[in-house]
């Protein structure tokens, strides 16, 4: 690049046309679909996002097999490329696979690792990477959850591996769901540390639980914020809180975002009711503690986020925050959720974890 940019926006068409559910709405494989990259590209175009100088856009990095295999098995990589050449089926749980979803699954991979790569090398100060499938759920040797490869941990592994960065990073995961892929790949590296808020089952008891800690050297690295259905922007925010004194001790040079819309209120997967204000207020806090703490260094990954009007308006939302640029919400989102009962059950859940995580850090 010629001139200093600030922000990468790294992307490519085929993340808009390829890899598309063969099944009609609504099931639930249906929602992963290239409209999501195609709705937020065209909006970014159309609000000039594209023409702002301070604003890089950028092709993933092409990666071969040996970058996957980083993060994955030779017979999982392969058994997603052999479904691609036959023409596709179903891998794993909940995933499809279509003859084209091998190269792209890939290129998210790459994606991913462009981001990453331009951040620490200092050539913008931030980068979100516009990519899909997504990868959270991905475990080494399994797709889980509309996931193929896990995009972030092949990621903070090619770093770590490839280019030999020794600093500390620190996953924030904003999905309306665990991202239990990732959280394996790292729950014994006291070199990551894991956080997210995630919608939790009370009932029917899931992996995400506040006493998922991490093991041995790492334990109190693995910080999970599980949180009912329902909550509100208020609620959201009270995440930011959480996690702020602890990525002040815990002191990374990097902070990877798993950045999830699918708690936005209409989202058909999730059952939370945020708006895009919340996120550019997010985008907002956590932009001024990472420069606080690694000079700006943030790497924005899309996760989930499903519904196809509120997904360009929260990516434009973190965007206009990394650029110090006010956001203004659309009227049609001028909605009260407020539920004071809720909120109190978050302030609870939000108080144990604390007190949990006094043991390791100090609050």
């Amino acid at each position: 690049m010629s001139e200093k940019k600030k922000i990468a926006i790294v992307t490519d068409e085929d993340f808009a046309v390829k890899h598309v559910p063969p099944f009609p709405k609504p099931a639930f494989l249906s929602y992963e679909t290239p409209f999501r990259i195609k709705v937020i590209l065209e909006h970014l175009q159309k609000i000039g996002m594209f023409e702002d100088p301070r604003v890089a856009k950028i092709y993933p990095k092409e990666v071969d097999e040996n970058i996957l295999m980083l993060a994955h098995t030779k017979y999982f990589i392969n058994s997603v490329k052999k479904l691609s050449q036959k023409g596709g089926g179903l891998i794993g749980d909940e995933v499809f696979v279509t003859g084209d979803t091998f190269e792209l699954a890939k290129k998210a991979v790459g994606g991913a690792i462009k981001a990453a790569e331009m951040v620490i090398n200092d050539e913008v100060k931030q980068a979100f990477a516009l990519i899909r499938p997504p990868g959270h759920h991905a475990t080494r040797e399994q797709a889980s959850g509309l996931c193929i490869f896990n995009n972030i941990a092949t990621t903070i592994l090619y770093l770590r591996k490839v280019l030999n960065y020794k600093e500390k990073i620190a996953i924030i995961d904003i999905d309306d769901h665990f991202g239990d892929g990732v959280c394996q790949y790292f729950y014994e590296d006291s070199s990551v540390l894991y956080a997210s808020i995630h919608e939790f089952d009370f009932i029917d008891w899931d992996v995400g639980d506040i006493e998922e800690l991490g093991e041995d050297d790492a334990e109190g690295t693995n910080i999970n914020f599980p949180i009912p259905s329902g909550i509100t922007d208020e609620e959201f925010l009270d995440f930011l809180e959480i996690i702020t004194p602890v990525l002040r001790q815990f002191n990374p040079g990097l902070i990877i975002i798993a950045t999830g819309f699918d708690m936005y209120y209409d989202d058909p997967i999730g059952s939370c009711n945020l708006k895009s204000l919340a996120y550019h207020k997010f985008a907002e806090g956590l932009l001024e503690l990472a420069e606080e703490i690694c000079k700006g260094k943030l790497v924005f990954i899309l996760e989930g986020g499903y519904n196809l009007i509120g997904l360009p308006i929260c990516v434009e939302a973190i965007l206009k925050a990394l650029l110090d640029e006010p956001y203004i919400s659309p009227e049609f989102e001028h909605i009260n959720f407020t539920n004071e009962a809720l909120k109190h059950e978050v302030e609870k859940i939000k108080r144990e974890l604390q007190g949990v995580l006094r043991r390791y850090w100090d609050l």
